[in-house]
C-alpha cells in the first residue's frame, strides 16, 4: 500500500446536475506510488490481451481497474479535557479526544504516463497551468490587481525546461464516484463544554486554534439551531 501528498485540480460541469467532477492531479514519476500504478497497468494490459480475443483500446489500457481513494484533511488538533468547563468540574468524567474534519473522495482513475502520447502532453501542460494559477491567485494573492504582484506562469519557463519537468511526472484524473465527508468537532459535547472549547483554543493565540475555534463555534450553533428546530 502507498499514499502521496498531491495537490489536486477539482473541475465541475456546473451544466451536469449532480455532477460530482473529475480530480486532476500529477506525480513524480520516481515516487514508488507512481512506479506502482504503471506497473498495475501493465499487468492489467498483459492480462486483459491473454484472456480476450478482442484487443483493448489504447485509452482503456490506461485506466486502474481497482478503484482509488483520496483523503482530504482540513483542520484538527488535540483536544484537552481542561476545556469542558462544564461536565469536569462536576463529574470529572472526561478524557482527552482528536478534533477533525476530512473529506474521503472515490473513484477511478486514468493515468497519463506515455510521453510520447499527444494526449499525455496535453493533460499536462493544463494541469501544470491551471494549479499554478490556482495556487499562485488563490494562495498567494499574485491576481496582478490593486497594487498585487502578478502571478508565476508556466510560460515564464524556457520551453525546453517545461517539456523535460513534464517528462518527469505522470498526469492522474480522477472520475469522482462517490464523496463522505466526517467532521469532528466537538459537536457531540454539551453546550458548555462546546463553549469551554471554543474559548480554550481561542485563548492559545495559534492561527490553529483559532481556526479550531471558529469551526467547533460554527458546528456548534448549527447543533443549537437543529435542537430548536424539533422543538
Amino acid at each position: 500500500m502507498n499514499t502521496s501528498h498531491i495537490p489536486w485540480v477539482l473541475d465541475v460541469d456546473p451544466t451536469k446536475p449532480g455532477d460530482l467532477g473529475v480530480l486532476r492531479g500529477h506525480i513524480a514519476r520516481n515516487n514508488p506510488q507512481c512506479k506502482a500504478i504503471l506497473e498495475s497497468l501493465t499487468s492489467a494490459s498483459f492480462s486483459s490481451s491473454s484472456s480476450s480475443s478482442s484487443s483493448p483500446s489504447e485509452s482503456d489500457l490506461n485506466v486502474l481497474e481497482s478503484e482509488v481513494l483520496v483523503i482530504f484533511t482540513a483542520t484538527h488538533h488535540y483536544v484537552t479535557p481542561k476545556f469542558y468547563v462544564e461536565t469536569k468540574p462536576t463529574t470529572g468524567k472526561v478524557v482527552p479526544t482528536w478534533n477533525y474534519s476530512a473529506v474521503q473522495v472515490y473513484g477511478k482513475v486514468r493515468v497519463y504516463h506515455l510521453s510520447s502520447d499527444p494526449a499525455t502532453g496535453e493533460f499536462l501542460q493544463k494541469q501544470v497551468h491551471d494549479l499554478s494559477q490556482l495556487c499562485e491567485k488563490g494562495i498567494m494573492g499574485y491576481t496582478g490587481e490593486d497594487g498585487r504582484q502578478s502571478s508565476w506562469k508556466v510560460t515564464d519557463a524556457p520551453d525546453k525546461y517545461v517539456e523535460i519537468q513534464k517528462k518527469g511526472i505522470v498526469g492522474l484524473e480522477i472520475t469522482v464516484d462517490a464523496f463522505e465527508g466526517k467532521v469532528k468537532m466537538s459537536q457531540e459535547l454539551r453546550k458548555g463544554d462546546r463553549d469551554g472549547v471554543v474559548e480554550g483554543f481561542r485563548k492559545l493565540d495559534t492561527d490553529v486554534g483559532r481556526a479550531v475555534a471558529k469551526t467547533v463555534e460554527e458546528r456548534s450553533e448549527m447543533k443549537e439551531a437543529q435542537k430548536g428546530q424539533q422543538v
